[in-house]
Formats: structure tokens, C-alpha cells, sequence
């Protein structure tokens, strides 16, 4: 059932936390804590401030932060100012981060000190850029992000009541090589808090959440943030996922939420297994999403632990949630679930898009009020994506007879490592730009623990290639996650008759990493 209520103007939502539960903690992390009356007062004060610096409606404004309680209340606070927030992954490297500014024409960057000098050195690549706002500048420095939040700005917040204009661009990966911008809207993010994330895992103000999620993924926006926000729960910020850490938190008994992708769940399940333990106290139950959930492994999770792990299947596209399981005797494992309320789902062939039968595979559309507006600045991508109100995913499915949905493989050529999306034309441009390289092709390839990992193969200009070296330049060029795990020589790139690669044909050539 979906619960509407939950879908309301950002403003609305924390004057209604800050009202009926003030003194609650809303979020916390290492650090330091916000409860509800403190967030909608800081949140109003940076945003009249945004105002004040020249962000217009419309305007964006980057996060460039890492997990944090300062995270959430920039992006609360651009939604405040009527603006649109752009996260961008504190781990970019300039290129992506470059790219992502001037692509969005972003006007404020909301960053640490730390990342202030790379951010000014990118200036004149996005000349949109007018200033920087630092969470851990001294309260003297007109930049200081912490005195902005303390202190009333001259001019209130807008706070728009428009839940139907794009609040979000959320960049992922394209198999262009450039990441797309998703638009994406407070409705349509707050459709899958009201519709998923309420109703089937139950997600609620009594709940305490523990998110090692990354902020600036889809997922984590729109679980950790405003699903968080919109229910009236409680959570603390984990700043990077590690197993160790989030097994210290989950033993203490305090959490009764768990969101995560599946490599974090198998990472859980060989720690307990090593250590001996087989409780998870107060934890009533886990999420997982972003990657495919095997069968096995959420047999396992459940019978060692006690606790419920409930997968579906989500992109950014649609605000993330399209289908989900819920905790009951019906559950197909290894199925990512029934459509959520609200959402249409149909499996097509995907030459002639006609709807198939029960069990046959085909490509997986959708239509809802969560799919996105578009991309931001490519309306031949959009016009591909969105057609006829149908968001083509490029996903393989099937379903059953009573409608569970099972991802079986992709049309695109998507890497997904440990929930991660990474497009092999985006490694491809920046080793191309590596002089001894002649050619090259990037495929996943399996992984026991990250599901997939991107293998290089590389065609030789000469003898003076050098594969250290130029995972050097990758590791320069590309966020951590993207750079190749395993580098091949070959000869040739497998090439269809009009030059596109045949992907299929490398990935015969590795077999599954040890």
C-alpha cells in the first residue's frame, strides 16, 4: 500500500520532524549529530545563504564530500534554495569531477579544504564555478560552510512547494564512455520511499538505520537520505563501508536497519563465519540493492543470521526501485521481486517490443512516476531511453507465472563491480590517451567477492608498453573502482564489421579471478 504522505516538499517534511519529534537525532556520524529541530534550522539558514552567494532557481550546486552529516545537509539545503544538487564522489579524479561541473554548469561546490585546491585548479575547465563553500573552514572564512548553517541569512529560504521539477542530477555511467546526468525529482524520489521502502520494508520512525552506503550513489540519496527524512528515522553515516566497523555497530544492538549491495553481505557473512558469531542483535532487517543478489548467498546471510534480507532491482533511471521482495512465505529467492505499486513493468522482445509470455527473456521497460525527466543536456540519449512513456533499462529479465521478476543479463555493457556502475568506453578514452597503447577493449570479468571487475585488453604500439605504467595513468585519470584489475596483450580487438566491439569474444579469453 502505497503510504502518500511520505511524498511532500522537502521544506514540509522537516518542519514536520522538527515539530513533532525536535530533540530526535536525524543523522550522525563519526563526529557529530543533527537532530530534527537543528536540521530544518540549519538547512533554512544555508539555504537563504545559497540565495545570497547568487544561486538562482534552477541553479546547481556540487557536493564533493564524503559520507557525512554535512553531506546530508548541503543536499537539503540546495533543495531549500530551489537549486539542483549534483553529488559528485569525493574519490573523483579531476577529470570526472571537472567534467561533472561543467557539464552541470554547477555555481556553488560544496567541499572540504582538502579538495578546495584541486576544485580552483578545475576553474577554468567549468567557468559556471563563482565559489566554494568548505565544511571544515575556520567560522572566520566568509567560505565556512559550518558558520553559514549557525548563522540567519538576510533573506529566508525559497523553499519550493514544486515536487515536480528536477532536484537531483545523479551522474552514472554511460556506455557512450560520458557519464550521464539523470534528472530526477523530490516525487519521484519520494514515490519509492512511499512505495518500497515504507510499505515493504517497513521502514519507519522507530527504526534505527546503519548506512555504509555511499551519498552520492542513487540508492544511498534516496534510502539514506530522504527516505530518512520523510519517515522521521534515525541513522548514522558511516563514512566509507568496512567490515569491521560495521560489524562493531551492527553487535552493539542499536540498529534495526541494514542497507546495502550484496558485497557487503558476502564480506559480513566471511567475517562472522572467521570470528565464530551468528548474532546480529536488534536488527530486525537488511536491503540489498544495486547489484544482483545470489540465491545463495541470501540463504546463507538469512539462516546464519535470523535476520530477513530483502533484495529488489533499481537503476538510477527510476529513482532507483522498480521491483522489490518482501518478507513473506511467497518469496522466490534469487528473484529481485514484484513491481512496486504504481509502477508498470513490461518484457519485451527487444527488435519489435512485443510484450513476452511468462518465463521468456526479454528486455525489462518501465513506466511510473519514478522514472527520471531525462538526461541533463543529451536529448538523443533521452529520446533513446524514453520512449513512448517507457523506460527502456537494457536490462535481460523474465518472470514467472505470479510476476517475480529475475535480472538475467544486460543489453548494455554495463560493469557492475560490488554495486558500482562502470562503462568500459570511459577506461577505453583514457587508455587511448596513453602513447604506447594502438588499441584496446575493456570487459567485466567475474569476481568471487565484487561480482564483476573490468579486464583490460590492450593492443601494443610498440615494445616499449609498459601495463605498470599505464595503470598509473588510469589510477590518474580514473576514480579507484574503474581502473582495470587484470591488463592482457593481445593481438587484435575482436570489431564487428562496422567497428563496434565484441565484448562477448573477450571475455572468453579470462576465466573467473581466484
Amino acid at each position: 500500500m502505497l503510504k502518500a504522505d511520505l511524498i511532500a516538499p522537502v521544506p514540509e517534511l522537516l518542519r514536520r520532524h522538527a515539530t513533532e519529534r525536535s530533540g530526535k537525532v536525524a543523522f550522525r556520524d563519526a563526529r557529530r549529530a543533527v537532530t530534527y529541530a537543528e536540521l530544518e534550522r540549519r538547512t533554512a539558514n544555508l539555504a537563504g545563504h545559497l540565495a545570497g552567494l547568487g544561486v538562482g532557481s534552477g541553479d546547481r550546486v556540487a557536493i564533493l564530500l564524503t559520507n557525512s552529516v554535512s553531506w546530508v545537509e548541503a543536499c537539503l539545503a540546495i533543495v531549500r534554495a530551489g537549486a539542483v544538487a549534483v553529488p559528485i564522489s569525493a574519490e573523483a579524479a579531476p577529470g570526472e569531477v571537472s567534467y561533472r561541473l561543467s557539464d552541470a554548469a554547477c555555481r556553488i561546490v560544496i567541499t572540504t579544504a582538502a579538495r578546495a585546491e584541486m576544485v580552483e585548479a578545475l576553474r577554468a575547465e567549468a567557468p559556471s564555478v563563482a565559489g566554494l563553500l568548505l565544511v571544515d573552514a575556520p567560522a572566520g572564512d566568509l567560505r565556512s560552510f559550518e558558520a553559514l548553517a549557525e548563522l540567519p541569512s538576510a533573506a529566508p529560504a525559497r523553499d519550493p512547494d514544486d515536487i515536480d521539477v528536477a532536484s537531483f542530477i545523479i551522474y552514472t555511467s554511460g556506455t557512450t564512455g560520458r557519464a550521464k546526468g539523470v534528472l530526477l525529482t523530490c516525487r519521484s524520489m519520494l514515490w519509492v520511499t512511499a512505495a518500497c521502502w515504507s510499505p515493504v520494508v517497513g521502514l519507519n520512525a522507530d527504526d534505527t538505520v546503519l548506512s555504509p552506503l555511499p551519498l552520492f550513489h542513487s540508492y544511498a540519496l534516496n534510502f539514506s537520505v530522504l527516505s530518512i527524512l520523510a519517515t522521521g528515522a534515525s541513522e548514522y553515516i558511516l563514512e566509507k563501508y568496512s567490515t569491521r566497523e560495521a560489524m562493531r555497530l551492527l553487535e552493539t544492538g542499536e540498529f534495526t536497519v541494514f542497507p546495502g549491495v550484496p558485497t557487503m553481505f558476502h564480506y559480513l557473512m566471511e567475517a562472522a563465519q572467521a570470528e565464530g558469531r551468528s548474532s546480529l542483535p536488534g536488527l530486525r532487517v537488511c536491503v540489498s540493492a544495486g547489484a544482483i543478489m545470489p540465491a545463495t548467498l541470501n540463504a546463507a546471510f538469512e539462516g546464519a543470521f535470523g535476520v530477513p534480507l530483502l533484495d529488489g532491482y533499481g537503476i538510477t533511471e527510476t529513482s532507483t526501485m522498480v521491483t522489490m521482495n518482501a518478507a513473506s512465505s511467497s518469496r522466490v529467492m534469487g528473484s529481485c521481486g514484484l513491481p512496486l505499486p504504481g509502477v508498470a513493468l513490461r518484457i519485451v522482445d527487444p527488435a519489435s517490443l512485443r510484450d513476452l509470455d511468462a518465463e521468456q527473456e526479454g528486455e525489462l521497460i518501465v513506466r511510473g512516476p519514478n522514472v527520471m525527466l531525462g538526461y541533463h543536456n543529451k536529448p538523443e540519449e533521452t529520446s533513446k531511453a524514453l520512449r513512448n512513456g517507457w523506460y527502456h533499462t537494457g536490462d535481460l529479465a523474465r518472470a514467472d507465472r505470479n510476476g517475480f521478476v529475475t535480472i538475467t543479463g544486460r543489453l548494455k555493457e554495463l560493469i557492475i563491480r560490488g554495486g558500482q556502475n562502470i562503462a568500459p568506453a570511459e577506461i577505453e578514452e583514457v587508455v587511448l590517451l596513453f602513447s604506447s597503447v594502438l588499441d584496446c577493449a575493456v570487459a567485466g570479468v567475474a569476481h568471487p567477492q565484487l561480482g564483476e571487475v573490468p579486464a583490460l585488453y590492450v593492443v601494443p604500439r610498440d615494445s616499449s608498453f609498459d601495463a605498470d605504467l599505464l595503470l598509473d595513468h588510469c589510477r590518474h585519470h580514473l576514480s579507484s573502482y574503474k581502473v582495470p584489475h587484470v591488463v592482457h596483450q593481445v593481438d587484435e580487438i575482436p570489431r564487428t564489421g562496422s567497428g563496434k566491439i565484441i565484448r562477448f569474444r573477450l571475455k572468453e579469453m579470462v576465466q573467473p579471478l581466484p
